[in-house]
């Protein structure tokens, strides 16, 4: 589904990322994990064509990621609140996010009602601009945007930062649905380890551009990437 090859990225003569190959099959919930600056960030960027390789290429089924955008078509993501249009209220972003991804009105609708639960009710109808919400509420409406097309690969970056016990809590049953019942395809960046080996059941670390470590998820996972940072 995504594959890389040779990839790097170079800031002022200092390598921010340098991975030699990495295969995401169809279907897999992978985790991210590193410390500030491990390039995960950077990483789900060159994923998405929003900057530009040094070297080396990103595919999605078979297909190099800057030559083409044909994996737009099913590909979800959120990364942060530039994702957002903040002078937007959340009930006009979903209507814009729709007609993109040439969603009916009633599959609109649908949408809003089905998220009920994860809005819980700080969402709709509220009467305000995206700009106004919480950086919390603000992660919601971008979270939900990035799901409403029922993308085959979804891509979030923190996903779980700003949310509040009850709203982590709902998206990690959500994406586990996602995961177990359409299949998809999902990387998860994450500085919460207990959240992450929940969801994920492959965790990468990165650190300083390298990838070190590629686990599948298991009981003692949660253990063993805690004595890692700890050192």
């Amino acid at each position: 589904m995504i594959k890389v090859e040779n990839l790097t990225k170079v800031y002022g003569g200092v390598t921010i990322l340098n991975i030699p190959a990495l295969h995401i099959p169809k279907g897999e919930s992978f985790g991210l994990v590193g410390n500030n600056g491990a390039g995960k960030t950077t990483f789900f960027r060159l994923i998405l064509d929003l900057i530009r390789a040094n070297s080396g290429a990103v595919f999605s089924k078979e297909i190099p990621t800057s030559a083409s955008e044909q994996w737009k078509e099913y590909t979800g993501s959120y990364l942060d609140e530039g994702f957002l249009i903040d002078y937007l209220s959340p009930e006009e972003y979903f209507q814009f996010v729709g007609k993109i991804n040439k969603l009916s009105q009633e599959e609109i609708d649908q949408f809003m009602v089905s998220f009920q639960d994860f809005f819980n009710g700080e969402i709709i109808g509220h009467k305000k601009y995206i700009r106004d919400f919480s950086k919390g509420n603000q992660k919601k409406i971008g979270i939900s945007a990035a799901i409403m097309s029922q993308p085959e690969v979804l891509i979030l970056d923190e996903p779980f930062s700003n949310l509040d016990p009850t709203t982590q809590f709902r998206l990690k049953k959500l994406l586990k649905e996602l995961q177990e019942q359409k299949q998809v395809t999902m990387l998860i960046s994450s500085h919460d380890l207990n959240h992450v080996t929940e969801v994920c059941k492959r965790i990468v670390i990165l650190q300083k551009g390298d990838i070190v470590q590629d686990i599948v998820t298991s009981k003692d996972t949660l253990k063993d990437l805690e004595a890692y940072f700890a050192v």
